[in-house]
């Protein structure tokens, strides 16, 4: 006999149980439904990339954090870390059979070599939409509203949608006196304000040769706060020395703006000046959205990135997008218990399992509820019905069906709501009719 083989899994990487897929794709279902309402349509990449694709992408923490590897004719691969990057690639390789404006949706695992945490793991599911080929702040105000529609429809309320420009940011760098070569330290340091607070990002500017000087006003621009509008009138006055400061500040005007007229409440909107989101593509508006409760970082992000597929094409091409992060948002739903009480297995009639001579009636009925849109499913071993109906209530099964014996004989079956604890006795034609009554 072989050794036994310890079963077990990678650290931050899951099995997902029937229960949970059921979470999952009720999940996935709408915001599938949300993203094709605004006319995205699906895409899918390969998991595997090419190491120069990914490779000097996602910044110098971000690059660390890619799956590299070598294939046995020693190609130098990569695990897809994100969706944007191979929908670049994409929009390259296919430029003259996509139509633009290109909307599109992903909703594919990536990859990350990162420390598992609450919330985090090596392997996740990410919901990207992006739009590629229009430069108007429209497309960042669509992608925005798109997200926020998914979080209602999902059920969340306390949520704020952070948004930002890297061209404010770069604008700020300017006129603190970092240097233009500062900007991506700037950056990379004020993306972990949550994570270290101001004392750390103190010590991460002064760690990456930024100045005693620079760093002070650094941190004196990031603090300011107010409503979207208040922020946008005091960074104005405030940066009115920077071209680039200027030209993020009409974006944002122009986003906020954009994002009242699609029906998006200034109650979920925040205007922060600390927003920076570390990756390096970043090329205007910025935005992430982030939960009161629990504290799990941010459950959707994203921005503006028009230079990336140009260093696949050689010429610039505008493109703008958000992820939702569906573990994230998993995890929020099951902490603060927001999925529907009858969400169930997805079966919706169980036909409990009689001796033989009634076996052939089970099988037919099942097909005919089947063809009416109810799935069903028949009970496959020989247990006593109490078991039977204890395998419909485990599995979340709304409805059993209890066809034989006498009631058989007389052209009738026994519905059972399991919910309600109520049972009827209906007749052979009015099934499918009495289940879908029951079911609302």
């Amino acid at each position: 006999m072989a050794e036994k083989v310890q079963p077990r899994i990678m650290k931050g990487l899951r099995d997902f149980l029937p229960e949970d897929m059921v979470k999952r794709n009720y999940v996935i279902d709408i915001l599938k439904k949300t993203f094709e309402s605004h006319g995205f349509m699906q895409l899918e990449t390969p998991a595997i990339e090419m190491w120069d694709i990914l490779s000097g992408k996602y910044g110098e923490e971000g690059e660390q954090l890619i799956y590299r590897f070598k294939d046995r004719g020693e190609r130098d691969l990569g695990l897809r870390y994100d969706l944007t990057v191979p929908l670049s690639r994409v929009s390259a390789m296919y430029q003259h059979k996509i139509v633009k404006p290109f909307k599109r949706y992903q909703i594919q695992p990536v990859w990350r070599a990162d420390k598992p945490g609450k919330g985090r793991f090596r392997e996740f599911y990410q919901c990207d939409m992006d739009i590629i080929g229009c430069a108007d702040t429209m497309a960042d105000a669509e992608v925005i509203a798109t997200a926020w529609e998914g979080l209602k429809k999902l059920g969340f309320r306390n949520f704020v949608i952070k948004f930002n420009s890297r061209k404010i940011l770069k604008g700020m760098v300017e006129l603190s006196g970092a240097g233009a070569d500062k900007e991506t330290d700037v950056c990379t340091a004020i993306d972990k304000l949550d994570k270290i607070g101001v004392e750390g990002v103190e010590r991460e500017l002064l760690t990456r040769g930024v100045s005693e000087e620079a760093k002070d006003r650094i941190l004196e621009f990031i603090k300011i706060q107010g409503t979207p509008q208040e922020v946008i009138l005091q960074a104005h006055s405030r940066f009115k020395d920077s071209e680039w400061a200027q030209k993020g500040i009409e974006e944002m005007s122009a986003l906020r703006r954009l994002l009242d007229f699609m029906g998006v409440p200034e109650s979920n909107l925040m205007f922060d000046l600390s927003l920076a989101r570390g990756l390096n593509y970043y090329t205007g508006p910025i935005f992430e959205t982030v939960v009161e409760k629990p504290k799990i970082g941010s459950i959707s992000g994203g921005g503006r990135y028009d230079n990336m597929i140009g260093q696949y094409v050689g010429t610039p091409i505008p493109a703008t997008g958000n992820s939702i992060g569906l573990e994230r948002i998993i995890t929020v739903m099951e902490e603060l218990g927001m999925y529907p009480e009858n969400i169930g297995s997805g079966v919706k009639v169980l036909i409990c399992r009689f001796p033989d001579e009634d076996l052939a009636y089970s099988m037919k009925l099942a097909s005919r509820l089947r063809s009416e849109g109810i799935s069903t499913e028949v009970y496959l071993n020989s247990s006593k019905l109490r078991g039977q109906l204890g395998y419909a209530e485990d599995r979340n099964i709304p409805i059993a069906v209890i066809a034989g014996g006498n009631e058989l004989k007389e052209g009738n079956v026994v519905i059972k709501d399991m919910t309600k604890r109520e049972q009827f006795t209906t007749p052979d034609a009015e099934i499918a009719a009495k289940i879908k009554e029951l079911l609302g």
